[in-house]
C-alpha cells in the first residue's frame, strides 16, 4: 500500500472505535427492541413475533397525555435553563477575567453529585414546612394553602436545575470563541449596545443555543425521575411509563414501542428546530 493510500485510509480508521460503539450500544440494542415491539404474549407465556404493528397506533392513544406532557415540561425547563444560563454564560465569557475557572468549576460542580440526590435534594427544598414555601406565601405568589412540592412547577423546576450545565456550558463556548474586535467594530460605526448585541453576539452565539437546547430539551423528554420524586401521577411524563411498563407492568412490547415513538417524535422535533434556528440565525445577522 502506497503512501497516498495509507494516509487516505487513516481518518477512517480513526473512526472504528467510534464506529463500533455506536452499533454494539447502540444499533444493536434499539434494533433488538424494535424486534421486541412488534411481539406479543406475556412474561409467563413467553413472547412470539407476530408483526404487531397496531402496537404503535395503540400506545400513541393510549399515552398521547404523558407524551404532550413530557414535550411541555422539557420545552419549558429548556427555555427557562436558556434564559437562566445566557446571561451567566456571557458574564463568564465578558466579565469574569480572572475568576472564570473557578465560575465554571461552580457551574459543573453539581455533577459530582448523584443525579438522584441532586433530585431529592430538592424535594427536601420544596417541602411545605421549609422556608421556600414560605417566602412565596409572603410576597403572594403562594396562597396559605398553596404548596409547591408535587406540582407541575416542582417538576419543572427540577428538570431545569439538573440539566442546567448542558445549556451553560456550549453558550459558554460560542461566546468565549467570539473575536472582542467585531463587537468593538460595530460600536464604532454607531451601533448601540443593545444593535452591537442583536447582530454580532447573538448569531455568533447561535451554535451554542442550538447546541445547549438540544442536549438540554432531548434528556429532558425522557425523565421520569423528577417526575417521580417531585410530581405526582397527574406529572407522570412518557419515561415514567416506559420505566413502569418494562420494571413493574412487565409489558415490553409496549414499553419498546413507547421508546421508539419518543425516539421519532425527538428526531422530527429536532429536524424542524434545527432548520428553524439555523434560518432564524441568518435573519438575525442581517
Amino acid at each position: 500500500m502506497g503512501l497516498r493510500a495509507r494516509r487516505a485510509l487513516w481518518p477512517w480508521l480513526l473512526v472504528v472505535p467510534g464506529l463500533a460503539w455506536l452499533v454494539v450500544f447502540f444499533a444493536i440494542p434499539a434494533l433488538n427492541q424494535f424486534y421486541v415491539s412488534l411481539q406479543e404474549g406475556s412474561i409467563e407465556r413467553g413472547y412470539l413475533l407476530t408483526w404487531n404493528w397496531g402496537i404503535y397506533s395503540t400506545v400513541v392513544g393510549d399515552y398521547d397525555e404523558q407524551f404532550a406532557r413530557s414535550i411541555g415540561y422539557a420545552a419549558t425547563a429548556t427555555l427557562a435553563a436558556l434564559i437562566i444560563c445566557f446571561p451567566l454564560a456571557y458574564f463568564i465569557a465578558f466579565k469574569a477575567g480572572r475568576w472564570k475557572g473557578l465560575l465554571l468549576f461552580l457551574v459543573i460542580a453539581p455533577f459530582f453529585t448523584s443525579y438522584l440526590v441532586r433530585t431529592v435534594a430538592w424535594q427536601t427544598i420544596l417541602s411545605d414546612d421549609l422556608v421556600v414555601v414560605d417566602a412565596f406565601k409572603a410576597v403572594g405568589l403562594l396562597g396559605d394553602d398553596g404548596r409547591l412540592l408535587a406540582t407541575r412547577t416542582a417538576v419543572i423546576a427540577g428538570i431545569t436545575y439538573n440539566f442546567l450545565p448542558f445549556m451553560a456550558l456550549p453558550l459558554y463556548v460560542s461566546l468565549e470563541r467570539i473575536d472582542r474586535r467585531l463587537i468593538e467594530a460595530a460600536t464604532d460605526l454607531y451601533a448601540s449596545r443593545v444593535d452591537a448585541f442583536r447582530r454580532v453576539t447573538l448569531p455568533l452565539a447561535m451554535p451554542g443555543v442550538l447546541a445547549g437546547s438540544l442536549l438540554t430539551f432531548i434528556p429532558a423528554v425522557g425523565d421520569f425521575i423528577n417526575a417521580q420524586l417531585l410530581g405526582t401521577s397527574r406529572q407522570s411524563m412518557i419515561g415514567n411509563v416506559i420505566q413502569s411498563k418494562f420494571l413493574v407492568i412487565v409489558d415490553y412490547p409496549a414499553a419498546a414501542a413507547l421508546s421508539f415513538v419518543m425516539m421519532g417524535a425527538l428526531l422530527a422535533i429536532v429536524l424542524v428546530y434545527v432548520r428553524v434556528l439555523g434560518r432564524r440565525g441568518l435573519e438575525v445577522a442581517r
